[in-house]
Protein backbone atom coordinates (compact mmCIF):
# COMPACT_ATOMS: atom_id res chain seq x y z
CA UNK A 1 0.00 0.00 0.00
CA UNK A 2 1.29 3.51 -0.69
CA UNK A 3 0.59 6.36 1.71
CA UNK A 4 2.83 9.11 0.02
CA UNK A 5 0.13 10.37 -2.03
CA UNK A 6 1.68 10.24 -5.43
CA UNK A 7 -0.89 7.30 -6.12
CA UNK A 8 1.61 4.98 -7.18
CA UNK A 9 3.32 7.16 -9.97
CA UNK A 10 7.26 7.70 -10.41
CA UNK A 11 7.27 11.29 -10.96
CA UNK A 12 6.00 13.42 -8.23
CA UNK A 13 2.91 15.42 -9.45
CA UNK A 14 2.87 19.44 -9.17
CA UNK A 15 0.51 20.70 -6.28
CA UNK A 16 -1.28 23.36 -7.82
CA UNK A 17 -4.46 25.09 -6.02
CA UNK A 18 -7.18 23.14 -8.22
CA UNK A 19 -5.46 19.99 -6.96
CA UNK A 20 -5.61 21.43 -3.10
CA UNK A 21 -9.01 22.41 -3.67
CA UNK A 22 -9.55 18.80 -5.25
CA UNK A 23 -8.01 17.07 -2.65
CA UNK A 24 -9.59 18.96 0.54
CA UNK A 25 -13.20 18.42 -1.52
CA UNK A 26 -12.39 14.41 -1.49
CA UNK A 27 -11.36 14.84 1.98
CA UNK A 28 -14.61 16.65 3.72
CA UNK A 29 -16.87 14.39 1.35
CA UNK A 30 -15.40 11.27 2.52
CA UNK A 31 -15.56 12.01 6.50
CA UNK A 32 -19.73 12.72 5.42
CA UNK A 33 -19.24 9.10 3.63
CA UNK A 34 -17.52 7.37 6.33
CA UNK A 35 -19.68 8.18 8.96
CA UNK A 36 -22.51 7.24 7.26
CA UNK A 37 -22.04 4.31 5.73
CA UNK A 38 -19.36 3.31 7.79
CA UNK A 39 -15.89 2.56 6.36
CA UNK A 40 -16.36 -1.08 5.70
CA UNK A 41 -19.26 -0.31 3.56
CA UNK A 42 -17.89 2.84 1.97
CA UNK A 43 -16.48 2.79 -1.59
CA UNK A 44 -14.92 5.22 -3.83
CA UNK A 45 -17.48 5.87 -6.06
CA UNK A 46 -19.83 6.65 -2.76
CA UNK A 47 -16.99 9.15 -2.35
CA UNK A 48 -16.86 10.83 -5.87
CA UNK A 49 -20.62 10.70 -6.31
CA UNK A 50 -20.82 13.35 -2.51
CA UNK A 51 -17.16 15.48 -3.58
CA UNK A 52 -18.90 15.95 -7.33
CA UNK A 53 -16.10 14.31 -8.58
CA UNK A 54 -14.84 11.12 -10.95
CA UNK A 55 -13.01 8.17 -10.37
CA UNK A 56 -10.08 9.71 -12.51
CA UNK A 57 -10.23 12.94 -10.35
CA UNK A 58 -10.07 10.39 -6.67
CA UNK A 59 -6.83 8.39 -8.17
CA UNK A 60 -5.70 11.34 -9.05
CA UNK A 61 -4.68 12.21 -5.23
CA UNK A 62 -5.34 8.75 -3.22
CA UNK A 63 -4.08 5.66 -4.43
CA UNK A 64 -7.25 4.07 -1.92
CA UNK A 65 -9.80 4.45 0.79
CA UNK A 66 -7.37 3.69 2.53
CA UNK A 67 -4.97 5.99 1.60
CA UNK A 68 -7.61 8.81 1.88
CA UNK A 69 -8.54 8.06 5.67
CA UNK A 70 -4.53 7.92 6.60
CA UNK A 71 -4.53 11.85 4.84
CA UNK A 72 -7.60 12.78 6.34
CA UNK A 73 -5.95 11.43 10.17
CA UNK A 74 -2.42 13.55 9.18
CA UNK A 75 -5.05 16.44 9.10
CA UNK A 76 -7.23 16.34 12.02
CA UNK A 77 -4.05 15.47 14.09
CA UNK A 78 -2.29 18.48 12.75
CA UNK A 79 -5.04 20.80 13.58
CA UNK A 80 -5.27 19.09 16.87
CA UNK A 81 -2.00 20.35 17.66
CA UNK A 82 -2.26 23.55 16.72
CA UNK A 83 -5.46 23.24 19.08
CA UNK A 84 -3.04 21.96 21.60
CA UNK A 85 -0.84 25.06 21.64
CA UNK A 86 -3.38 27.78 21.39
CA UNK A 87 -5.43 26.52 24.40
CA UNK A 88 -1.69 26.46 26.55
CA UNK A 89 -1.47 30.22 25.34
CA UNK A 90 -5.06 31.12 25.84
CA UNK A 91 -5.26 29.46 29.53
CA UNK A 92 -1.73 31.27 30.69
CA UNK A 93 -3.65 34.67 29.29
CA UNK A 94 -6.36 34.19 31.46
CA UNK A 95 -5.00 33.13 35.09
CA UNK A 96 -4.69 35.90 37.30
CA UNK A 97 -1.55 33.74 39.47
CA UNK A 98 0.19 30.84 38.57
CA UNK A 99 -1.36 28.02 36.17
CA UNK A 100 -3.00 25.14 38.05
CA UNK A 101 -2.57 21.40 37.00
CA UNK A 102 -6.46 21.31 36.82
CA UNK A 103 -6.55 24.50 34.32
CA UNK A 104 -4.23 22.73 32.49
CA UNK A 105 -5.67 20.07 31.93
CA UNK A 106 -9.71 21.54 31.14
CA UNK A 107 -7.56 23.86 28.44
CA UNK A 108 -5.74 20.67 26.92
CA UNK A 109 -9.57 18.56 26.82
CA UNK A 110 -11.02 21.12 25.56
CA UNK A 111 -8.34 21.37 22.22
CA UNK A 112 -9.37 17.97 22.11
CA UNK A 113 -12.94 17.66 21.82
CA UNK A 114 -14.82 14.08 21.84
CA UNK A 115 -16.39 14.10 19.03
CA UNK A 116 -19.23 11.15 17.74
CA UNK A 117 -18.79 10.94 14.09
CA UNK A 118 -15.06 11.21 14.42
CA UNK A 119 -14.30 8.45 17.04
CA UNK A 120 -16.84 6.01 14.86
CA UNK A 121 -14.78 6.53 11.90
CA UNK A 122 -11.77 5.94 13.64
CA UNK A 123 -12.76 2.86 15.76
CA UNK A 124 -13.64 0.81 12.31
CA UNK A 125 -10.60 1.79 10.37
CA UNK A 126 -8.37 0.78 13.23
CA UNK A 127 -10.75 -2.66 13.22
CA UNK A 128 -9.80 -2.61 9.83
CA UNK A 129 -6.27 -1.78 10.17
CA UNK A 130 -5.99 -4.67 12.70
CA UNK A 131 -6.99 -7.40 9.79
CA UNK A 132 -4.04 -5.86 7.70
CA UNK A 133 -0.47 -6.07 8.83
CA UNK A 134 1.15 -3.45 6.68
CA UNK A 135 -1.81 -1.12 7.62
CA UNK A 136 -1.48 -1.74 10.94
CA UNK A 137 2.39 -0.81 10.95
CA UNK A 138 1.59 2.67 9.14
CA UNK A 139 -0.64 3.02 11.73
CA UNK A 140 1.25 2.64 14.93
CA UNK A 141 3.97 4.24 13.27
CA UNK A 142 1.92 7.51 12.94
CA UNK A 143 0.65 7.53 16.46
CA UNK A 144 3.64 7.46 17.66
CA UNK A 145 4.72 10.31 16.21
CA UNK A 146 1.83 12.28 16.72
CA UNK A 147 2.51 11.14 20.86
CA UNK A 148 6.37 12.65 19.91
CA UNK A 149 5.00 15.48 19.07
CA UNK A 150 2.47 15.95 21.61
CA UNK A 151 4.68 14.69 24.48
CA UNK A 152 6.98 17.87 24.79
CA UNK A 153 3.46 20.39 24.53
CA UNK A 154 2.73 18.36 27.63
CA UNK A 155 5.97 18.28 29.59
CA UNK A 156 5.88 21.59 28.35
CA UNK A 157 2.38 22.54 30.37
CA UNK A 158 3.49 20.81 33.44
CA UNK A 159 6.65 22.95 33.62
CA UNK A 160 4.17 25.72 33.62
CA UNK A 161 2.56 24.54 37.24
CA UNK A 162 6.22 23.77 38.60
CA UNK A 163 6.45 19.45 37.61
CA UNK A 164 8.05 17.57 35.25
CA UNK A 165 7.20 14.18 33.56
CA UNK A 166 9.22 11.13 35.85
CA UNK A 167 8.27 8.84 32.18
CA UNK A 168 7.88 10.63 29.59
CA UNK A 169 6.79 7.84 27.52
CA UNK A 170 4.56 6.20 30.42
CA UNK A 171 2.73 9.18 30.64
CA UNK A 172 2.21 9.73 26.76
CA UNK A 173 1.44 5.99 26.61
CA UNK A 174 -1.46 6.64 30.42
CA UNK A 175 -2.61 9.57 28.85
CA UNK A 176 -3.77 7.44 25.10
CA UNK A 177 -5.54 5.09 27.55
CA UNK A 178 -7.62 7.61 29.41
CA UNK A 179 -8.21 9.42 26.10
CA UNK A 180 -9.76 6.07 24.38
CA UNK A 181 -11.48 4.99 27.64
CA UNK A 182 -13.06 8.23 28.85
CA UNK A 183 -13.87 9.49 25.06
CA UNK A 184 -16.46 6.02 24.63
CA UNK A 185 -18.04 6.69 28.12
CA UNK A 186 -18.60 10.24 27.04
CA UNK A 187 -20.67 9.45 24.03
CA UNK A 188 -21.84 7.04 25.73
CA UNK A 189 -23.53 9.19 28.19
CA UNK A 190 -23.26 12.90 26.44
CA UNK A 191 -25.23 14.80 28.49
CA UNK A 192 -23.78 13.73 32.19
CA UNK A 193 -21.72 16.09 33.62
CA UNK A 194 -20.67 13.66 36.03
CA UNK A 195 -18.97 11.57 33.57
CA UNK A 196 -17.37 14.85 32.33
CA UNK A 197 -15.85 15.69 35.31
CA UNK A 198 -14.27 12.25 35.69
CA UNK A 199 -12.95 12.16 32.78
CA UNK A 200 -11.18 15.85 33.91
CA UNK A 201 -10.07 14.40 37.46
CA UNK A 202 -8.85 11.15 35.65
CA UNK A 203 -6.26 13.09 33.41
CA UNK A 204 -5.33 15.45 35.94
CA UNK A 205 -4.54 12.52 38.53
CA UNK A 206 -2.39 10.75 35.75
CA UNK A 207 -0.77 13.91 34.92
CA UNK A 208 0.27 14.10 39.05
CA UNK A 209 1.12 10.64 39.15
CA UNK A 210 3.14 10.40 36.30
CA UNK A 211 5.25 13.44 37.34
CA UNK A 212 6.74 15.20 40.58
CA UNK A 213 7.34 18.54 41.31
CA UNK A 214 10.38 20.52 40.56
Amino acid sequence: MRVDGTAGSATPKRVTKRRIQTRERLLDAALLVFADEGFGRSTVEQVCERAGYTRGAFYSNFASLDELFLAMWEQRSAQMLIDVREADVATRAKQQGPVTLEAMTAALLEAIPVDDRWYRITAEFTAHALRNPSLKRVMAARENAILATILPLVEAGLAGVGRRATDPQALGRALVAVHDGTTVQCLMEPESDTVRRARTNLFVSVLRNYSEEV
